[in-house]
């Protein structure tokens, strides 16, 4: 599979922009109705799934850790763990920074480079571009929506032109 990966790092340079915009837009909501960042970070759309916190977390790092394994460095650290609205931010801040210091030459040839990351259950061997084309931009985006949902959930006034608040 032949795909331009450099292009994703101008997308989820956006996406990391969104989930900023995202994040304010959900604590001004939850500081309006009394509501804690440590309580808002724990939100949840249903039991079984993960709170706003780590749909954050996800945000955070997949941007990072794919973009590494794409280009064949090593990965970056990740979050963990009970994180402040304010280590969310200078996170995400982080991850801009990691994606904007890429170059273009970095992913030259590396589309069909195989990588073989574990999954937990399954630990399947795919070219890097079908990696961040179908696994990594997929997840990412799912958890952005998902920050998204939660928020709208529980009132934060939110509209679908806030999913593009990074730009298009």
């Amino acid at each position: 599979m032949s795909v331009n990966l450099f292009t994703f790092v101008g997308m989820f340079s956006r996406i990391v922009d969104t989930a900023v915009h995202l994040l304010d837009k959900g604590v001004a909501h939850a500081q309006a109705n009394g509501v804690s960042e440590a309580e808002m970070l724990e939100w949840k759309l249903a039991e079984d799934m993960f709170p706003l916190r780590r749909q954050f977390h996800i945000v955070v790092d997949f941007p990072k850790t794919w973009m590494a394994r794409a280009v064949g460095l090593d990965l970056p650290a990740i979050l963990e763990g009970e994180i402040t609205v304010a280590e969310i931010k200078a996170a995400l801040a982080e991850t801009k920074a990691y994606l904007a210091a890429l170059k273009p030459e970095q992913f030259e040839g590396r589309d069909d480079v195989p990588l073989t990351v574990s999954l937990g259950q399954i630990e399947p061997t795919l070219p890097a571009g079908q990696w961040i084309a179908g696994f990594a931009n997929t997840n990412i985006l799912f958890h952005l929506s998902i920050a998204y949902a939660i928020l709208r959930h529980k009132g934060a006034p939110l509209g679908k032109v806030d999913l593009f608040a990074g730009g298009l």
